[in-house]
């Protein structure tokens, strides 16, 4: 675990002096592999393609362990696969191009980078405090929190399965469409309801916490791997009109996605701030117990 919290440390201290880190377009061997795979379809085909560089990237781990100078040589191991499950765009370089750009034109334009395969986000206040919170999902915590359990195979199964579900480009049959979802919505349902009590916990309790119960209370049994987290965006809507309703008499300030943007952008900061330091303390109990 200690050198999970050294390799997150670095790494995010890296993409914070060097975000274009976080655009390798390393995709070239996982986009063969995918192909050479057509032949077959279904939840095989997804599970063959995740699970070969999933195993290959345990066992590089597991060498690198055992070779003179193991744990220096696992750190970086798992430093570079972290910062390419961070990718394929670097989460805070995209809020600060948003927040730098020059007029609305050139914001909205910049905003779509927060979505998915093409996915539009509208430059109003709520929605583009959503597609922020999806992208700090998949860009951020849910690579943190498979990294801290599972180590650099659980960051890359992550990014993997995202990429699959997600990426229209990639070679992938329709057959092999639903259950790659379906897998990557099971990646994202425990970092993201870790998200939205962190949420809750740095911003609007009250407001997070009754449209986290609302969404789950409608939900389906299935929710949990048949459908996207939309607790999460949910809780990110709740908590951002809760904030613009607290404007007295300041509403159309309150209402400016920039303004909005700033406050979830130092949100999302404390609650990684706050994962960092659990993550530390365990480390610490191991060392004092």
């Amino acid at each position: 675990m200690a050198v999970s919290l050294l390799a997150a440390l670095i790494a995010l201290g890296l993409l914070h002096l060097r975000p274009q880190l976080a655009h390798w377009r390393g995709d070239g061997g996982f986009r063969q592999w995918v192909a050479q795979l057509r032949d077959t379809s279904g939840p095989g085909r997804v599970l063959l393609t995740l699970l070969v560089p999933v195993a290959l990237c345990m066992l590089l781990s597991w060498l690198f362990g055992r070779l003179p100078l193991g744990d220096l040589l696992r750190l970086i191991f798992a430093l570079v696969v972290l910062l390419y499950s961070f990718g394929p765009h670097a989460f805070e370089a995209d809020l600060e191009a948003i927040l730098r750009a020059p007029d609305e034109v050139s914001r909205s334009a910049a905003a779509q980078a927060l979505g998915e395969d093409g996915e539009r986000v509208p430059w109003r206040a709520v929605e583009l405090g959503e597609a922020t919170a999806y992208a700090a999902l998949r860009r951020r915590f849910g690579v943190l929190l498979w990294f801290f359990l599972l180590g650099p195979a659980g960051a890359l199964l992550y990014r993997l399965a995202r990429a699959l579900a997600r990426d229209s480009s990639l070679d992938l049959d329709s057959a092999s469409r639903t259950p790659a979802l379906h897998v990557a919505n099971a990646l994202d349902w425990l970092p993201a309801q870790l998200m939205v009590f962190t949420l809750a916990l740095v911003g609007h309790w009250e407001a997070v916490i009754a449209a986290w119960r609302r969404w789950h209370d409608q939900a389906a049994p299935t929710s949990w791997y048949g459908e996207g987290p939309g607790f999460l965006g949910a809780a990110a809507r709740a908590d951002i009109q809760t904030d613009i309703q607290a404007g007295d008499g300041y509403a159309e300030e309150r209402c400016d996605p920039l303004v909005e943007l700033r406050r979830l952008r130092a949100a999302l900061l404390r609650a990684l701030l706050a994962w960092l330091s659990v993550v530390a303390l365990i480390v610490l109990s191991g060392w004092i117990g």
